[in-house]
């Protein structure tokens, strides 16, 4: 099911439900949850099946069931809305998680450290895991090579005619990984592609490489 690549020195696992395995350490890397918002959309009467909260657990366990990881960094944008039902079922997963928990704190997270702390995740602003820094919004400037999320990249493939369909991706781009959004009911915004990306769609259960990352190996910093 799994893309493996080489980026920052290292092999890298992308899995087609859009998280990332550091084989190096035995760290998974999530982003973009969005915990919350389902409960919070279905309270003010919108329509969201509710089925779309276990599938973020569902797919959290499978995940620990393939990679057994020693820790697992949530990038950003765990927690959507102020405290619900879901966060209830969250705490109980981390209950029973073996993994080590780190949240990169992101635009949406506002409970404040102390729920997350309270439960045993540690909260960072960013985070340094040499060579690479993890950071909720993609950085600017940075050393080494920066893993984020935020973005919600997603990629547009065309078929015959005029048909398209958008589809979540991971997108390299320089010394920079953007990660997917992680979490059912959370959009998508369609890069830019230009020379040098790299650009791996997720389809079903299956990676897809729009823009292979072997053709930028040659690149300096890769």
């Amino acid at each position: 099911m799994t893309q493996v690549v080489p980026f920052g020195g290292e092999m890298m696992h992308l899995h087609p439900w859009g998280a990332l395995y550091r084989e190096k350490n035995a760290q998974l890397l999530v982003s973009d949850l969005h915990l919350g918002k389902i409960s919070h959309f279905r309270k003010h009467g919108a329509a969201v099946p509710l089925q779309a909260t276990g599938r973020n657990f569902n797919r959290l366990d499978g995940l620990i069931q393939e990679f057994r990881p020693q820790s697992i960094v949530f990038l950003g944008d765990l927690f959507h809305s102020h405290m619900n039902r879901e966060w209830d079922f969250f705490v109980a997963w981390a209950k029973t998680c073996r993994a080590k928990l780190l949240l990169v704190e992101g635009n949406h997270d506002i409970l404040g450290h102390q729920p997350f702390e309270k439960i045993g995740v540690q909260v960072h602003s960013s985070l340094i895991s040499e060579p690479f820094i993890y950071s909720h919004h993609p950085l600017k400037t940075f050393e080494g090579y920066n893993i984020c999320g935020h973005i919600h990249p997603a990629v547009r493939l065309s078929g015959t005619g005029r048909q398209s369909l958008r589809v979540p991706c991971f997108h390299f781009r320089n010394r920079q990984l953007i990660l997917p959004a992680f979490g059912a009911f959370t959009g998508s915004h369609v890069m830019n592609i230009q020379a040098g990306d790299a650009v791996y769609a997720l389809a079903e259960d299956s990676i897809i490489p729009v823009a292979p990352l072997a053709a930028r190996e040659s690149q300096p910093g890769l």
